[in-house]
């Protein structure tokens, strides 16, 4: 069984951070939502206070199989414990993903240098070392990264298919009443 954490900052976008905690788990990954706040209640961008299922200390060395980081705010890529957990799983190869603004906290770690890379449209100057991909989706080995909240079905659907594969991912779509000819 596949693992994801997916990171909660105040100011996060709820599209991106839930519908990708939704269909991950729709697909059979297990989601740990992880607050990067004192307590576990963050507060999303349109002021939704969601309860996180841990906190950063309580989860910083359990092994995931995939690092996800919805977008909303650029103040994600300043959490210091979140930076050394990003630039460990890269120099492990491992998984990461991150939408809209949250590509910057990938810039700032370092871990974008060569890759094709996208984020929300104005922010690319945050994406340091990186080509600017032009699809809404991209995966550049163990990075993906997307453009913004409309198209936060298609990331998570590319994360699952990355975990659990094709199939799976293919069958959540259906489920979602997602087209299946998107090219993903």
């Amino acid at each position: 069984m596949k693992t994801a954490a997916v990171f909660l900052i105040n100011g996060f976008e709820e599209t991106e951070a839930l519908t990708t905690v939704d269909i991950l788990r729709r697909g059979g990954v297990v989601v740990t939502t992880v607050s990067l706040m004192p307590g576990q209640e963050v507060i999303s961008k349109n002021k939704i206070p969601v309860r996180a299922d841990a906190m950063f200390d309580s989860i910083k060395n359990e092994k995931f199989d995939m690092l996800v980081l919805p977008g909303g705010t650029l103040t994600i890529k300043d959490h210091e414990g979140l930076q050394e957990l990003i630039k460990k799983y890269h120099m492990d190869g491992k998984l990461i993903g991150a939408i809209c603004a949250a590509p910057a906290a990938l810039g700032k770690a370092g871990v974008l240098a060569g890759k094709t890379a996208v984020c929300y449209p104005g922010l690319e100057s945050h994406l340091t070392g990186a080509r600017i991909g032009h699809n809404i989706v991209e995966t550049d080995g163990n990075i993906t990264t997307a453009k913004g909240p409309a198209v936060t079905p298609f990331f998570a659907l590319k994360l699952l298919e990355i975990l659990e594969g094709k199939a799976m991912a293919d069958e959540v779509a259906e489920a979602f009443l997602i087209p299946l000819v998107y090219n993903r």
